[in-house]
């Protein structure tokens, strides 16, 4: 009866992290809404600003409990990991904005959620790579390849190879973070504050040294950068470190597909975009590579 009990705990506490996981892939797809609200604010400039309500977000939670801010004493390799991941791969991925198209750019950067799906597989007590999974991603793929293409026609210029390059580096870096976050699960969640405000650091050094400050215009502006620092620069990256740590990874990496096609309705739905067949494409292929992924999980051997 006890093996029991604890097998279904397990299971109930491994399903709540994935929800979490899936939070955290909602308000990612509010970030193109809220920064194009934001106005012209330089991307470095930006990213300094909302990591640094971000982590404040995550240092107020410890006024009831200050115990909490014990977790920011973890060994410099955690803190290489967690800044390495949130700075690294914003800074690869402007650069790749800066160096390649956007299109392209971006449909390369989407490789990291198959790369997650790749990689955890080698996470101890994860039976392996699993073809649902990997039919899963792939689906996911094409569907925001499908997105991408339907903005317009897809030019893999040579010339903008250093960004492509970025591009895939960042892919790289933010799927190892996510994966590698889960071979650290004995770091509290309260760190991530800490990761965020080293990130809003160098992301401001980055800023003054290579961009032109802009500050928002008015005060719509100014509420859509502190919207984008509590949700998808802030609360999104607490739930992401849930759900890596205790969460079905793999189908979390599938699931991040939806993130711009759910990000596009809403751009459709505030009148920011308009809707396209591409769009409807993107829908079905990612929602039946969600759908794969979930049976390949729920076929799994439960553990006892």
């Amino acid at each position: 009866m006890s093996r029991t009990v604890t097998s279904s705990s397990r299971a109930t506490t491994r399903s709540a992290a994935t929800l979490a996981g899936f939070a955290a892939i909602l308000l990612w797809s509010l970030l193109a809404l809220f920064t194009a609200a934001s106005g012209t604010v330089p991307p470095f400039q930006l990213a300094a600003m909302t990591f640094l309500v971000g982590g404040l977000c995550g240092c107020l939670t410890w006024i009831a409990r200050p115990a909490r801010a014990r977790a920011l004493l973890q060994p410099w390799p955690v803190w290489l990991l967690g800044v390495g991941g949130l700075f690294g791969y914003h800074a690869l991925y402007f650069s790749a904005l800066r160096l390649a198209p956007p299109a392209e750019a971006g449909l390369i950067n989407y490789l990291w959620p198959l790369l997650i799906v790749l990689f955890s597989s080698r996470l101890p007590g994860s039976g392996g790579l699993r073809a649902g999974h990997v039919a899963g991603a792939a689906l996911g793929l094409a569907g925001v390849a499908a997105l991408f293409a339907g903005r317009g026609n897809l030019d893999f210029a040579a010339g903008a190879l250093p960004g492509y390059a970025a591009s895939l580096a960042a892919a790289f870096v933010w799927a190892g973070y996510s994966v590698l976050s889960a071979r650290v699960g004995q770091v509290p969640t309260d760190a991530v504050a800490g990761f965020c405000l080293i990130t809003a650091a160098l992301n401001l050094a980055c800023h003054l040294a290579f961009e032109t400050t802009v500050w928002p215009a008015d005060a719509t502006q100014w509420g859509a950068v502190l919207l984008l620092g509590i949700g998808p620069v802030g609360a999104a990256f607490y739930l992401w470190d849930i759900g890596c740590k205790r969460g079905d990874v793999r189908l979390l990496g599938v699931a991040a597909y939806a993130a711009p096609v759910l990000s596009t309705l809403i751009l459709v739905a505030s009148g920011y975009a308009s809707a396209s067949p591409a769009l409807a494409l993107a829908c079905l292929l990612i929602v039946a590579g969600a759908l794969t992924a979930v049976w390949a999980s729920r076929a799994e051997p439960k553990p006892v």
